[in-house]
């Protein structure tokens, strides 16, 4: 299970991706994934960096930063954030 606490606040600063983190919400609710392969049939723009998995959301146009347990299949979003805040690389801190 995943919270959608995450999801709400960026989707208060940045309506527009509403839509599209709401359809990733949906698809990890229904994923069984055992590993990143699994994954990427859903997401295939899905990169592991270290021990979180970065998704490409809306066409690019968001990164959502999650850490992925396949043996719990749980989901946990570290950080949303802009393509322009992602480049920065501050998130990898």
């Amino acid at each position: 299970m995943i919270s959608r606490k995450a999801i709400v606040g960026f989707n208060r600063v940045h309506k527009e991706a509403e839509g599209p983190l709401d359809a990733w919400y949906r698809t990890v609710l229904r994923a069984r994934w055992r590993n990143l392969a699994q994954a990427k049939l859903d997401f295939p723009h899905a990169d592991a960096v270290g021990e979180r998995t970065v998704f490409n959301i809306g066409g690019n146009k968001y990164r959502l930063i999650a850490r992925v347990n396949y043996r719990t299949q749980r989901v946990f979003i570290l950080t949303i954030l802009t393509h322009a805040e992602y480049d920065k690389d501050v998130w990898k801190r």
